[in-house]
Formats: structure tokens, sequence, C-alpha cells
């Protein structure tokens, strides 16, 4: 297609503008090659002849269609001013403030605050691919975040623009962004001390310029690191060329760091007082802009945010005030007057103020600082001179002193910062955040833009290769032949500064000459590039500045200053000084160290991905030219080790105007940011890319028939492509997508349009044809009718006359007549015929009924007799196998039986003898105690004789002195001291002798101690020992009244029995093989017999043994011995020595019965299963007789009467049977009685007499300690001491006679009485036996005999109370089994809703009648804590969840209802209402459950929510569910490398499903549908929420089509509820603000009755959404017109009185409150039966 094709008419262009650089102009007529003019009409109705030649015309306008995108490669016209007016309609228009360009985000500064930086808008932004949302600083740290965690490689973002385009809030937003989507889970709060890092560095190193109020002044390269789980563990903080003169000066309307003024404004509170400040005005660093104050802006709320920020980096009080220390000495620095003395000298006042407050405040000497203020001093070889400083030199050397002190110090906080974020783990990977300054120009350039202009040229350089890099690999993976983009590369300009004799390196080598000037140096820059490199030009009119030709303007740079600020310098004097300060903080900032090589290379391990030039290091590495370019050679390793990103910020305007466009600032800034350059390198390949899907899905208007025909939709592109477009290099074909050059999505969309255009002609015509056709068509009906009625009446006037109408008359009387006659003929045919044909028809169909019933009837007599044969064989093969199943399963459960059974035996045989040996380590333990007790007392006593004699040997001492005193009295006072010191000796001995044997008794008092404990012990044991025992005998006692129960319903069973043999004496066929049968059952009973009498009487000899054992172990004498008086009377008035006898004697018999009882049982299993086995053989037999029978049925008859006569004979011996097996049973319990009374009666004659003696005994007890307390006290506590336990252990040594007659007796008695109760038990048990064996036979010949009657024995009914009984000790079982250990797949099918809770309160129900109050809290804390426990194990469990949460709320439930109160009781049932508690009240509990069941239900719905949410968005949004409606609109976005479409492509139907898996779930397990309810509401809201924060976010899918789509999806939504029955459920009111956005993408929306309507109908959605939705619509064809600002406007002002939120997404993390209401369970306990899948048998129902 030739160039000159797309000139046509009507066709729009851009031509140049003076004021807004360029306009839009349509073509009035076509263009031909050759024409020198083009003639347009501008948009003001002027024509204009503009010149052009065939090498530059004018730029062509992309269509309506296009305008607007995210993406500005996404326009098919590529050039400056289709992305000035894209910018235009996004930023002015739609108020939308980013727009991508490729891989840079474009980011206008609003000056406005917008609401779309909230946690929701992050949260929302968090896991999206970059291009499906709308653009965002989030979208772009989404990316970054995404690629370092799938590739783990490190990434960079870099923020770059003008000041006051928004730099430091875009990178504040990324690091917000990160900390805010990697939270980690530990208490460091490390991400709060990142993002406390920015309000510090801006408060020290932002300030406000004429651009911009918070103008950051300094570089920043903020490193956040990550560990292995992708959470910030810590930071690091690179800082490039702050500027220091701001320190010392400011321009007009600027001020100095907004430090300084925090600090004056805060100088009038305590703990500042002591530096001494007072108002900005003051000062003279904070006054020279003239403006001291900040329009909005409180400085000393903001001060106060600073040293909240400090504290939480851990900054303590002490480092903050020697920071402000600084700050202040600054600020009385620059107040310090200096005074001229002559002409070369210059003077400071040592009584200045300021220069008083300076010293005092950094401790140093004020005399010479006032001194070498003025002076400096000149070192040479020979000698050091002092020289004098003017004024201005001096006021120079004050200022550099300031800008160093200033400059350590912003060093040092930096250095803080990052130690306090330091981390001590180790790096996986990191995200840098460069917050960087962009290219300068302003009317005076200097030293500092020269750097600046320098690192953006770097910058510049690393962002071409990055995206000519892209651009490669894109083409590469689609296979897309690569050809060489030219692109501008910014080398030579990098080489003209940095490189060899380059522009810094000469400026390094005059700031080395002692004289060097600026204007050498500027003539060693002539000298050396002007007119030798293109990129260096000298002004016409300066000769003290240059002009470099930077990549995005020429910059004149003044030369005044450059060596000066290069240098750096401060005088050494002043340095010495402030290194002797007094002032720790200061002298550290001037102490000498060797310059480290860097502070971040040791970080940087990575290997840079391009090969940078490094700088030369040999010299030169103080000067801050050196020192910059190293910072920047380290900064491009680090980016070019890492994945960039782009973020460029744009300032519209220069009066800082909300939402102003200033095309000439904007287009200056896109050309100097680098914008353009990425849309020229785009321009040049293909720059529209297009799927194979979204072309054929945009353009199969413009495919024929044929083409569509193809299967492959691939390759009809292909084919249409070569149609529409000859030239084939316009395009490519790549693997996935198809490449257009710049301007052929244009022209293709023009095509599309012409051929709707001429389709829509096409229907027009064929509809307006129609209308007229159907109009033409009526009227001629019209005219016709007319002309018929109007002659027809002129007909009839011509007609009529008197004879005509006689004529007529007549005529029609002969036609009636006539007529009538041969109908009347016709007729009476018509009805014989048909009377003779229905005759015989009739009694064919008679005849052909009958047969057919006579068929009928036979056949139905056939299949009777068939299926009777079919059905009594498919039961009896049904019942063999049951019946074989039942055998083997009932013979595993007999083997198991016994096997339990002979454990138990073995069990309880190691429990007695334990118990045997316990009581002999008891004696052995007395026997210890009593050696010891002996040992004690001889000790006693050989200290005792000791002391006796050394007494006698004093007393002999004694005597001999008073002997020899008469003679010795010269040495009397010596022998009397000598006497006085021996006497002090033996006080020494006797005290520690006494000391000892106290401490003896000690010891001895303690062993009694643990002696009683002891004893307690093991007594409380041998307590619950004799209280099983009695526990046992009241066992025995019930099993006794249950043989009497038991005879009872032999009784009545006897009864029934002789009416079923009277019957049967009748009916029975089979009876003479019953007495084979009773034969064979017979000896199986006789072996089954001797095998368990084997065993039971090797279980008697061990029982015997074991007992005989444990009764010889306690020796009977010393029995008697060792009882006291007070134990016979304790024991006799107790009655325990009786019932441990007894227990004795009746051990083995309980254990005989249980055994007998199980044995029976198996005995009556077996026979039944013997005899079910035989009965079937039996069955075979019989169906093999009844075939051969039916040969002969009348001789089969016969003999059955002759078989029934001589078989009814042997009735009457059954019966007789039956009545002599009821009177043994009555005899053996009538003896069973008598043995019970003879036994009482002998054990009160025995019990009386020990009473008697234990109460003799208990007065000689009394007599014997009256006697012991004659002895000595000391001897007395000791004897007692020992001897009371042993009285309590042991029993006294002698008893009276009767003691022995009384054991005789017991023994006697005991074995004597359990082996009558053995015998007669046994007898009794064979006799039921026999009865309950007899009693199967007859049910079993009654069920063969009467199976066609239908006749059962009956069998009663048994009432239960609704309680579960268990045991204190199973409950942890019960717990385990019924809460841990329970899945709820399996178990709620078949099964009552909410049965674990049903069970859980019927055994609520158990300890509450035992009104045991341990037992029950003991129970309900369990139950409580495993559904918390098993709730926190499946925490993402959506069944344990929902199937928890049903029984916490049926448990609930039940104890309200079943808690006795009024409220609840009245939906019981009368049986319900007996089962309510009556002993406790368990109202706390209930509020504890129901705290439990709101836990239980938000985790529930935050899992329903996390497995619905990825899903809400593609089915509701992307989804197409009206196929066809919406087409896809041009938008040519080519996503990242990460940004793959990786998800499942989910539809609306994948919502319905999820939700109606989730409504399935919960209606198995049983929810209350309140509950139900309310869940899906919850679901509904989140579904509604969702769609909505993403239809606000994606300008793509603000479209009239896409709302129709909302709308379908929502009526799927509603179906889905009216389906399930939830129409009360809310849920639709919850989709009320999606359904309104739905409604107002589709509403007309242009006149001022629309916005009327639009305000009073979008009620649930606030202004700010209602607007958001108005300026994001976006149309998909030419046919659909934009919103007009206007009528946004209008709509907003009749919102503006609303007072709703402000806020522009909806909250997705939002709860509503959850009620949990009350409903009576109908199911009634008693009735509750506990599967066997729950493993509970150890649970009795009562």
């Amino acid at each position: 297609m030739a160039v000159a094709e797309l000139y046509a008419q009507y066709n729009r262009v851009w031509i140049p503008d003076p004021e807004e650089v360029w306009k839009s102009a349509e073509i009035a007529k076509d263009y031909r090659a050759g024409d020198r003019v083009l003639r347009l009409l501008l948009e003001d109705g002027t024509q204009l002849d503009y010149p052009v030649d065939p090498g530059s015309l004018p730029p062509l306008r992309n269509p309506d269609i296009l305008v607007g995108e995210n993406d500005l490669t996404a326009l098919s016209y590529l050039h400056e001013p289709a992305v000035l007016h894209n910018l235009r309609i996004r930023f002015a228009e739609s108020k939308l403030i980013y727009t991508y360009s490729g891989i840079i985000l474009v980011a206008m500064n609003p000056y406005k605050q917008l609401p779309i930086y909230g946690d929701a808008i992050i949260h929302a932004y968090s896991g999206q691919n970059m291009g499906d949302m709308d653009p965002h600083i989030f979208a772009v740290a989404e990316e970054a975040y995404k690629q370092m965690a799938r590739n783990n490689r490190n990434q960079s973002i870099i923020v770059s623009g003008e000041s006051g385009a928004g730099k430091t809030v875009s990178a504040r937003y990324a690091m917000r962004y990160f900390a805010t989507v990697s939270k980690s889970s530990s208490n460091a709060h490390v991400e709060d001390k990142v993002l406390a890092s920015n309000p510090i560095t801006e408060a020290v190193g932002n300030a406000k310029t004429t651009r911009n109020d918070n103008s950051s002044r300094f570089g920043k390269y903020t490193e956040i690191s990550f560990d292995e789980r992708n959470q910030i563990i810590g930071a690091n903080m690179r800082i490039y060329l702050l500027e220091k003169s701001r320190v010392v000066f400011q321009s007009e309307n600027e001020r100095n760091y907004h430090i300084f003024y925090q600090l004056c404004a805060s100088a009038q509170q305590s703990e500042f007082k002591h530096l001494k400040l007072g108002s900005a005005e003051e000062f003279n660093y904070t006054s020279m802009g003239g403006n001291t104050v900040i329009e909005g802006v409180n400085d000393r709320a903001d001060m106060v945010e600073t040293q909240k920020t400090f504290t939480l980096l851990g900054f303590k009080k002490d480092f903050q005030m020697d920071v402000f220390k600084i700050l202040a000495a600054i600020l009385h620095l620059g107040n310090v007057q200096v005074t001229t003395v002559g002409n070369e000298r210059s003077s400071v006042s040592e009584d200045d103020s300021h220069l008083k407050v300076f010293c005092e405040l950094l401790g140093l000497e004020t005399s010479k600082v006032a001194q070498w203020l003025c002076n400096r001093k000149i070192v040479t070889s020979s000698e050091t001179v002092v020289k004098p400083m003017t004024r201005p030199q001096a006021i120079n050397a004050r200022d550099a002193l300031a800008k160093k002190i200033y400059a350590h110090l912003f060093d040092f906080i930096v250095e803080q910062i990052n130690q306090a974020l330091h981390f001590s783990g180790k790096q996986h990977t990191f995200i840098g955040v460069l917050d960087i300054y962009g290219f300068e120009t302003f009317d005076v350039n200097s030293f500092e833009q020269f750097c600046i202009n320098y690192a953006n040229e770097k910058l510049q350089q690393q962002f071409n290769l990055h995206v000519f890099k892209l651009e490669q690999e894109e083409y590469m993976k689609e296979d897309i032949p690569w050809t060489l983009i030219d692109f501008y590369d910014n080398q030579p300009v990098i080489d003209l500064i940095e490189a060899k004799m380059g522009i810094l390196e000469l400026l390094d080598e005059e700031c080395l000459l002692p004289h060097g000037t600026d204007e050498n140096w500027l003539q060693k820059l002539y000298n050396n590039f002007v007119n030798k490199n293109s990129l260096f030009e000298k002004p016409r009119m300066s000769n003290s500045s240059f002009i470099i030709q930077h990549f995005a303007d020429k910059v004149e740079y003044q030369c005044e200053g450059f060596l000066e600020k290069n240098r750096d310098t401060v005088y050494d004097m002043l340095v010495e000084i402030l290194r002797a300060s007094k002032f720790p903080l200061c002298a550290a900032f001037f102490q000498e160290s060797p310059v480290p090589s860097s502070p971040f290379g040791a970080m940087i391990t990575v290997k840079s991905a391009k090969q940078v030039i490094k700088p030369n290091t040999k010299h030169f590495r103080t000067t801050v030219g050196n020192k910059f370019r190293s910072s920047l050679y380290l900064l491009m390793e680090t980016l070019n080790a890492t994945t960039p990103h782009y973020v460029r910020c744009i300032k519209p305007n220069d009066e800082k105007m909300p939402f102003e466009f200033d095309s000439k600032r904007i287009v200056q800034q896109l050309r100097a940011c680098g914008v353009l350059e990425t849309i020229r390198i785009s321009a040049q390949s293909y720059p529209s890319r297009w799927t194979y899907l979204e072309f054929y899905s945009r353009y199969g208007i413009l495919m024929t028939q044929q083409e569509l025909s193809l299967s492959d939709k691939k390759e009809v592109c292909k084919v249409v492509l070569h149609r529409l477009i000859q030239d084939s290099n316009q395009y490519q074909f790549g693997r996935t997508k198809i490449f257009f050059r710049a301007g052929q999505v244009a022209y293709l969309e023009k095509l599309r349009l012409d051929k709707l255009r001429q389709d829509c002609i096409m229907i027009q015509k064929h509809v307006r044809g129609w209308l007229q056709r159907r109009k033409f068509l009526r009227e001629r009906r019209a005219a016709l009718t007319i002309q018929q009625y109007f002659r027809g009446q002129q007909t009839v006037r011509k007609a009529i006359t008197a004879t005509a109408l006689k004529e007529a008359w007549a005529a029609i009387i002969l036609q009636k007549h006539c007529r009538g006659y041969l109908v009347r003929n016709l007729y009476q045919l018509i009805r014989v015929a048909t009377i003779t044909i229905q005759a015989h028809t009739r009694g064919f169909l008679a005849r052909r009924q009958y047969r057919k019933l006579l068929q009928e009837h036979k056949a139905v007599i056939l299949q009777k007799y068939a299926r009777a044969w079919l059905a009594r064989r498919r039961f009896q093969n049904i019942r063999r196998f049951v019946l074989n199943i039942q055998l083997t399963y009932r013979v595993q459960r007999l083997q198991k039986k016994l096997e339990d059974q002979n454990r138990e035996n073995h069990g309880l045989v190691e429990k007695l003898t334990s118990l045997a040996a316990l009581r002999v380590g008891d004696l052995e333990k007395v026997q210890k105690l009593e050696a010891e007790l002996e040992k004690a007392a001889t000790h006693r006593h050989s200290y005792e004789e000791k002391g006796r004699r050394y007494r006698d040997t004093v007393e002999e001492r004694l005597s001999k002195l008073q002997k020899h005193n008469a003679e010795l009295e010269l040495q009397r006072e010596r022998a009397e001291q000598k006497l006085q010191e021996k006497s002090e000796e033996l006080k020494e001995k006797m005290d520690k002798l006494t000391r000892q044997l106290f401490d003896d008794l000690q010891k001895e008092e303690q062993q009694r101690l643990l002696l009683e404990k002891s004893f307690e012990l093991k007594t409380q044991a041998y307590e619950k020992q004799i209280e099983s025992l009695r526990e046992e005998i009241k066992a025995l006692k019930d099993e006794r009244s249950q043989l009497h129960y038991q005879l009872e319903e032999g009784r009545v069973t006897s009864d029934s029995l002789k009416g079923e043999v009277a019957r049967l004496s009748k009916q029975a066929k089979t009876i003479s093989e019953f007495e084979k049968e009773i034969e064979l059952l017979q000896a199986q009973k006789l072996d089954v017999e001797k095998h368990v009498q084997s065993q039971k009487r090797e279980m008697r000899e061990r029982m015997s043994e074991v007992t005989k054992q444990l009764l010889e172990s306690y020796d009977i004498e010393d029995v008697r011995s060792r009882l006291s008086v007070e134990d016979l009377e304790h024991l006799n008035e107790d009655g325990e020595l009786w019932f441990a006898y007894e227990g004795l004697k009746k051990a083995t018999r309980v254990l005989e019965s249980h055994f007998q009882s199980q044995k029976d049982c198996y005995e009556k299993e077996i026979e039944g299963l013997n005899f079910k086995v035989v009965h079937l053989s039996q069955e075979i037999n019989h169906l093999q007789k009844l075939f051969r029978e039916e040969t002969d049925i009348n001789e089969s008859i016969r003999h059955e009467v002759t078989r029934l006569t001589s078989e009814n004979m042997m009735i009457p011996d059954f019966k007789q049977q039956i009545s002599e097996l009821e009177r043994q049973k009555q005899d053996l319990e009538s003896r069973l009685k008598e043995q019970a009374e003879k036994m009482e009666g002998k054990l009160e004659e025995p019990f009386s007499h020990l009473n008697r003696v234990r109460e003799e005994e208990r007065m000689q007890g009394k007599a014997t300690e009256a006697q012991s307390e004659m002895h000595r006290e000391g001897k007395e506590r000791l004897v007692g001491t020992i001897q009371e336990p042993q009285e309590t252990i042991r029993f006294p040594k002698k008893q009276p006679e009767a003691e022995d007659e009384v054991e005789s007796i017991l023994q006697q008695e005991a074995s004597r009485l359990s082996l009558e109760n053995r015998d007669l038990e046994e007898e009794l048990d064979m006799k039921d036996r026999m009865i309950r064996k007899l009693q199967d036979q007859v049910k079993t010949l009654t069920k063969t005999i009467e199976k066609a009657n239908n006749v059962h024995l009956p069998s009663g009914s048994r009432e239960y109370l609704g309680m579960l009984e268990y045991k204190k000790e199973d409950e942890a079982k019960l717990i385990q089994n019924l809460i841990l250990d329970l899945k709820p797949r399996g178990v709620v099918v078949n099964m009552i809703p909410g049965l674990p809770a049903h069970i859980l309160f019927m055994c609520v129900r158990y300890a509450d009648s035992l009104n045991d109050a341990n037992m029950l809290k003991s129970l309900m804390n369990s139950a409580i804590n495993g559904i918390k426990h098993v709730v926190k194990e499946h925490f993402e469990d959506l069944e344990m969840l929902s199937f928890w949460l049903s029984n916490t709320c049926h448990f609930l439930n039940c104890l309200k209802q079943y808690s006795g109160e009024e409220e609840f009781m009245k939906y019981n049932s009368p049986q319900q209402n007996k089962n309510c508690l009556n002993n406790f009240d368990l109202t706390e509990y209930r509020q504890i459950l129901s705290d439990v069941a709101i836990r239980i239900y938000h985790q529930f719905i935050i899992v329903m929510e996390n497995n619905l949410q990825p899903i809400i968005v593609p089915g509701m949004l992307e989804y197409e569910s009206l196929q066809g409606i919406s087409g896809l609109k041009p938008t040519g976005f080519r996503k990242r490398s990460s940004s793959i479409d990786d998800t499942d492509a989910y539809t609306m139907t994948s919502i319905l499903q999820q939700l109606s898996y989730f409504y399935s779930t919960m209606c198995q397990n049983g929810l209350d549908p309140e509950i139900v309810r309310q869940a899906v509401k919850q679901l509904f809201y989140l579904v509604g929420a969702v769609t909505l924060n993403s239809l606000l976010l994606r300008k793509d899918m603000c479209s009239c089509r896409k709302g129709m789509q909302i709308r379908c999806n929502i009526s799927f939504l509603e179906e889905w509820l009216k389906d399930k029955n939830l129409q009360n459920s809310l849920a639709k009111e919850t989709l009320e603000p999606l359904s309104q956005a739905a409604w107002l993408l589709q509403v007309k929306k242009t006149t001022d009755s629309d916005a009327k309507e639009i305000s009073q109908c979008c009620t649930s959605l606030s202004a700010v959404q209602i607007i958001k939705i108005l300026n994001s619509y976006t149309p998909i064809d030419d046919f659909e017109k934009r919103v007009n600002p206007s009528f946004v406007r209008k709509v907003q002002a009749l919102l503006n009185n609303r007072g709703d939120s402000s806020q522009l997404m909806l909250d997705t993390k939002y709860l509503f409150q959850v009620t949990f209401p009350f409903t009576a369970s109908p199911h009634a306990l008693e009735m509750t039966q506990i599967p066997s899948s729950f493993k509970l048998g150890f649970l009795r129902r009562l």
C-alpha cells in the first residue's frame, strides 16, 4: 500500500503549532504523489494549504478508537504528536496519571491526592500480570517482585524525572508495595523500619525549590533485601551527590533542608531550649529565600513525625539530641558576623553570641575558631605562613565549614539508618529502588547540573541497551528475522565527559594546581574540544561558559565555581580544631582514616552484563567529580547485574495546578526521559503485535465465507492478511503473534470501518426497502378494499328491481327444498352402511379381545408358577450366601472372644500375683524398719553409757583436788583455771552429743513421715480394691436378679412354645428330620461341653493355686499378732474384714461366672450356626425333592399325609421334655435361695463374735497407751514416732483365741459356699442352655414350616433413655475416635445431621444424671479442645471445617434444646422434654461453643474465598458468556517475560460449579439453612466486590458490551440462587453495586436528563466510583462515543451533595456479622444408633 493512499480525504494529520506544539487538521482533498501542497481543514473551520514535499509529509493521526490506550506502543502511528495526544486524553480528560510506554511507566504528577494507593488497591494488583490491570506504580512493583520470585534474579526500579515530577512519592509507593505484599511472620517489623527511613532522609535531604515543595536534593538507591521465602529481611541505602551548597545558599522562594525549619519550629519546647534557637527568620541559612513557610505544611508536626521515625529505627534520645546539636550549631555558624579590617584582613569577635553558642554546642575553643575563620595557614617546604583572609574569603571559609559539617552529618545519618536496617541472615535476592534526579537544564547551569546530566547520560545508555535487548529477545522468541535497528547511542557524550583527557579529568588536573582557576580550565576545554568534537561548542557571546550536546538537549554550563565545588575543601586549621572537639560525634566526623575502596563494593558480587569503562583511579581520589564517577560506576555495575524496570515521572505544568496539561513542558520532559526514544525504536520495527486469536476476533468481519470455512485460525489470518495487505514487508508472522509495521493497524481499522459502513448501508437499504414495501402493500390492500366496496355498491344500485327480487326469492325457496331432499337421501344411505360396518367390526373386536384375555389368563398362571419357583430359588440362594457369611463372621468373633477371655484371665492371674508380691515387699520393709529401730536404741544406750563414765571420771578428779587443796594452795588458781577449761570442754562435748542425739531424732522423724505417707498410699490402694470387691458383690446380686428375670421369661416362653407346638402339630412337614438333627446337635454339644469343661477345669486349678498362694502369703498367726484393738474395731465397724474375705472368696466365682456366660454365648452361637448349616443342606434336599415330586403330585400328597400322622405322635414327648426342664429350673432357683439364706445366717455368728473380740482389744489398746505416757520424754518421742506407723502397718503380736475360731469359720464357709454356688450355677446354666436350644430349634422349625404365612416369634422391644454410659478412663478414647480421628468423607452419607454432636450430648446427659460435676466439666472441656484442635490441624480442609461447623452448631442447639429453659422447650416433643438436663446449667459452655463456632465459620469463609477468588475475574469479566457480543479492541500491549498468562481458562460455569460444590458440601454436612444462606451471601459479596474492583482498575473493561456481559453473568448467579431456593438469603442485594456499574456502562451518557438519571439510580455506588467508571469508559468501535468531560462534570456536580465514602475500592475482606439460629432437633435421642465405623463400642445405651 503506497503512503499517498493514507493521505486521503477525511483522514486527519498533525501539524506543528507554536502554542500547543501539535494541532490536528483534517485532509480536505486527496493527496497525490508530486503535490506540493496538502489542503487541510482546521478544527476551527478554516482551510489551510500546508506546504509539503514527498519526504516530509505531516504525521497521520490515529483513529479515535486507538486514542486513550494504556500503552503508547499500542498506537498504530507511533510519533511525538500521537504520544502527546494520548497522554492528554488520559490525563486531562480521563484523570488517569499512569501510562505505559513499552517497558516504561510514565507517571504524571496530578498535584492532587488520589484514592488509588490504599491497601485494597495493593491487594488488587498483587499476583496480577502486568497489562491485565490499568497502568500503576503497583503494577511495576508487582512485576519486579514476581520476576524476583520466579527467576531468583535481582531487580531494580529506576525512578527518574525532574524536580517536582513526583519521583520521591513514586519510590515511596513502590517500597510500600513491597512492604505490604512481603510481610514477614517475625516480630521484627522490618517493613515498618524500611518505610520509616523515608521520612528521615526526606527531612535531611529534601527542600523546597521553585519547582517542588519537597524536592530531593540527592540521589538515593535503596536496596531492599529478601530471604528465600521472598520476605523482607533488611535494606541498605546509597546516596549520590548531595546538594551541599543549599546549606549556605538558597535562591528566591526556596528553602534550606526541611530539618532546619522543623528544628526552629520546635525551638520553644523544653527539650530544645538548650540549643538557643529561634524562628527560621532569625538565621541567615534559613531566610535567604525570603519565604520560610510552605503552604499546607506544619513544620512542628513534621518534627514530631521525624522523632517518631528516629525512635522506630531504634535511635535513642541521646543520639537524636546529638544530631539536633550539630544542626543547631550549623545555624548559629551561619549567623557569625565577619567584619572587614582594612583591605586585606577580616575579623570575628570572640564575643559574638552565635559564635559562643556554636563553640559551646560542639565543644570548641572560641578564640581558635574566631582566629582561623579569618586566617589560613600556608605550609611550604621552608616555612609556615599565616595569611589573613578578606571578608569574602572568610565568609567562604565559614560556609565551606558549614557544608562540610552537614555533609558528614548526612553521611552519618545514612550510615546509622543502614545499621538499623542491617540483617543478620543471608540475602537471597534484592530489589533496588533508584530515586535519582532527571535531566536538568536551567538558565544558569553549574557543576551540580553537569554531574546530574552526566549521570542521566549513563542511565540513558543503559536504558537504550536494555530496550534494544528486549526487542531482540521478542523477535527471537517469535522466530521473526532480526534486522539491526538504528538507535541513538550516547557513548560519544559519555566519552567526552569521562574518558582520558575528558572534561572531568581536565577538571581534576586543574584542581591540583595551586593557582588553578575556572578560566584556565575552560580555556583547556576550548583548546581540546572546540571544532574537534561535534558535541562540544563554545557560545558566541560568552567566554565563561561551554555547551554540551546531551541526548535530550543542548545545555550551556557556566564555569564559575566548578573548581571550588569539585575541590570541596575546608582549611586545615579549622579541620584540626573540629578534630579536637570535646563533642565526640563532631570529633569523629573529622578523624583521619584510610579511604575505603567503597562502602558498597563488597556487597556487589555479581558481574556486569555490559562492559563499563572503569574510572581512572590513579589520581584525584578526593575530588567530588572523582567520587561521583566512582559511585556512578558502582551504580551502573549494580543496575547491569539486575533486571531494570523504569518509571519516568512527568511534571504536567509549572504552576502545580491539578490535572492541567502544558504541552510544551511535557514534550520537553518526554524528550529528556527517553520515552520518545523508546517510541522511535519501536516504530522502526514492528510496533503493533496481535495474537492470532485477537486478530481473528477483531477482523473476522473482513474475512470471506471461503476463508472462514478453514479450520485453522492461524492459516485463516495469514490468508486474509495476504489478501488485504499486498506488501508482505508490512507484517511478519510469528509463532504466536502477528507483527505489524507502523500504520498497518490503522489501515486495517480503516478497512474494518469501511466494511462496517458498507454493511450498515446494506442493512439500511434492505430495512428501508422492506419498510417501503410493507407500506406500499398496506396502501394497495386499502385501495383494493375501497374499490371493491365502491364497485359493489354501484352494481347493486344498477341491478335491484321488484321483479328481480321476487324471482330471486322464489329460486331460493326451490333450491332449499331440493337440496334438503337430496341431503336426507344421502344421510339415510350412509347411516345404514355405517350401522352394518359397526356391527361386524364390534363382533370381530369382541372375539379378538376374548381370545387375548384367554391367552393372557393362561400366561399369567404359567408365569405365577414360574416366577414363584424363580423367586424361591433366588431367595434360597441369597439366604444360603448370607448364612455362609454369618457363619464365617460369627466363627471369627467366637475365636476373637476366646482369645480376649484368655488374655483377661491371664491379666487377673498376674494381678493377683503382683498383689502377693507387693504384700511380701511390705513385710520386708517393716522388718527393716524394726532393725533400724533396734540399731537406733543400741546407739543411744552406748552414748548414754559413755556420758556416765565420763562424769564418774570427772568426779574422781574433783575429789583428788579437794584432798590436795591445802598442800597445793599456791597452785589453786592455776588448777581452778585448768578445771574451768576442762569443764568447758566437757560442756561442749555434752552439747555435741545432745545435738547429735537431736539430729538423729529428726532423721527418725523424717523417716516416720515417709512411712506414714507410703502407708496412706497403700491404704488408699487397699480401699480401692475393697470398693471393687463391693462392686463385684453388687454385680452378683444384680446377676441373681437377672436370673429371676430369666426364669420368668422362661415361663412366658414356655407358654408361647406350647401354643406354637399345638400349631406345629397341624402344619409340620419336616419333623421326620428333627430327631436326626437333635442327635447331631447333641453330639456337637457334648464335644463343645467337653472342650469347655477342660478349659474350665484348667482355669479353676490355676485360680485355686493363685488363691492358695495369696492366702499362704498372709500368715494367719502373724495377722492376728499384728492386729491392734483399734484396727479390729475399725474393721468390725466398717465391715472391711468381711468384705476382704468375701472378695477373696468370690473372686474366682466372678471370673468363673463371667467365663461361664461367655461360654454359653459361644455355645449358643455355635449351635445356631451348626443348625443353619444343617438347615441349608435340608433346604437344598427339599428343593431337589420338589422337582422330583412334580411328576406325581397326588402320590406326594398321600405320602405326606401318612408321614404327618406318624410324626404327630412325637409332639407330646417334646412338650413333656420342656415341662420337665422348667420344673428342674424352678427347683434350682429354690435351692439357690435356700443356700443364700443359710450363708447369710452362718456368716452373722462369726461376724458378731469378731465384733466382741475387737471391742476387748480396743480397751486393751487404751490401757497400753496410758502406760506408755510414763516413759521419759525424749525416749517417748523417739519410740512413739517409730511405733505409730508400725502399729498402723503391722498387727499386734498377741490376740485372743477367739480370733482363731473366726478365721477357721471364715475359711471353711468361704470354701464350702464357693463350691456349692459353683455347682448350682453350673447346673442352672446347663438347664438354661437346654431351654434356649429347644427354643431356637422351635423357632427354626416355625420359620421353615410357616414361611408362606410369615409367622414370626414376637420379640420384645426395649426402651432406651437417650443416654450413653461411658467410663471416666474412656473419655480420651471417646474424644479421639469421635472428634480427632473422625473423617467426614463417607461418614456423612446415610447419617443424621450432627450425629457426633448428638453422641456427645448423650454422654453429657449421662454425666449430668450422675450429678458428677468433675466428670461433666472434663467432658465439655475435652470436647471443646478436641474441636479446636481438629479445626486448627485441618484449617484449609473445606469439608472438615464444614463438618465441624455443623456439629458445633448442633451441639450448641442440643445444649439449648435440653437446657430446661422455656423458650427452647416449646419446640420439643413430650419425650424430648423428659430428656432435659437435671443438675447442671451449661450456659457458660454455650457461650464458649458459640465463640468456637464463629471462629470455625470465619475460617470456613476464608477457605471458600481463597478457592473462589482466583476464578472470579476470569469468569465474570474476561470470559464472553455472550459469544461475539464484545469484539477485542486493538491493545497491542507487550507483556513482560514473566507476565505469562499461565492461569486456567475459567468461565462463568467454573464459578457456578464452585458455588455448587460449596453448597453441596454444606448441605451434606447438615449445616443449618440459615447459616448456608449467610455463607452464600458472603460469597456473593466477594464475587461482586472483586469484580467491581477489577472493573474500576481496568479501563479496557469499561465498555457498553462488557456491561451486557456482566449483566448476563449476574443473571446466571440469580438463576443459581433461584435453583437452590436461596432467594431470601439477601445474596442478590450484595451484587447491587456491580449491577449498577453494568447499567452505568450501558446507559446513554450525553444529556442533562441522563446525568440526573445516573445520579438517582446509582445509589449503591459512591461518587468516586461513578466518576471513575465514566472517566474510564472506552468505546470498542468507532460507532460508540466517549463520555464528554463536560458530562462527567455535570454528574460530579449532582453527586457533590452525597455524604458517601471517598474510597474507590470495596473491601474484599469485609465479613458480615454471623448469627447462629436456634433450630430444635427433631431426632429422638433414645432412637439414635451409633455406626460401627465410629469405633465407639465401649459406649453403652441406657
